[in-house]
């Protein structure tokens, strides 16, 4: 049996690519975007009743991880990306039916848009539904997972002086949190688990409309080089 669903809205995020997205929510406050519905959900009636929630649960696909042939078992970020898990164990992108889910705060809303925080959401994702988050319902003390016991340790970040200078320029004209995405996401470590990158080699990736580059001077210490316009 199959069945078919269609998207509510569409997410605009910080995240132009799916490398240095913090692997869960909440890990960078300073990543955010805004969800825009789609019609019908988009006259405000869908709505009504959301300024009262912080948070809310977004359903949504993994867009750019649809597979034809589901994967029993994945190689979860989390292990290094080299032991293998039954993927129900996981939350790993690849999943049977490409779904994911994430909690975002939720800064505002408007009839037609959702403005949200703690992202970790690629720019375009299709959102499937929004569910009010309910903290006696979804806060469970007792809960543990061994596999996950914890967020990571931050990775410390340092800047060159200039790289610092093009990032608050960049964050006025933004008007965005630019310095605080960069730090928060590249704390997570971005870079797969099992490279050991000497430190000429240098990373890349685009947050809003900005490239930024950065380098291990020496592992467990990342330098961010520079952050220029990206390439149109």
């Amino acid at each position: 049996m199959t069945y078919n669903v269609s998207p509510v809205g569409f997410i605009h995020s910080c995240f132009k690519e799916k490398f240095a997205i913090p692997r869960q929510p909440h890990l960078a406050p300073a990543a955010r975007g805004v969800l825009e519905l789609v019609a019908p959900f988009d006259q405000g009636d869908a709505v009504q009743g959301l300024e009262q929630v912080s948070h809310v649960w977004l359903l949504f696909l993994f867009h750019q991880a649809l597979e034809k042939k589901p994967r029993l078992k994945v190689r979860p970020p989390r292990l290094g990306g080299n032991k293998s898990m039954g993927v129900f164990a996981t939350r790993a992108t690849h999943r049977p039916n490409g779904i994911g889910q994430s909690v975002v705060k939720l800064e505002r809303v408007e009839a037609a848009r959702l403005w949200i925080s703690g992202i970790d959401l690629l720019d375009g994702t299709p959102v499937l539904d929004i569910k009010p988050y309910v903290p006696y319902a979804d806060i469970i003390g007792t809960a543990s997972n061994s596999i996950a016991s914890a967020a990571p340790e931050p990775v410390p970040v340092q800047w060159a002086p200039p790289a610092l200078h093009q990032a608050r320029d960049h964050a006025m004209r933004l008007q965005e949190p630019l310095v605080e995405l960069i730090e928060q996401c590249l704390a997570q470590d971005p870079r797969p688990a099992y490279q050991v990158p000497t430190a000429e080699r240098e990373y890349g990736a685009q947050f809003w409309d900005v490239d930024v580059r950065w380098h291990y001077p020496r592992l467990g210490l990342i330098r961010v080089l520079e952050v220029i316009p990206a390439k149109q």
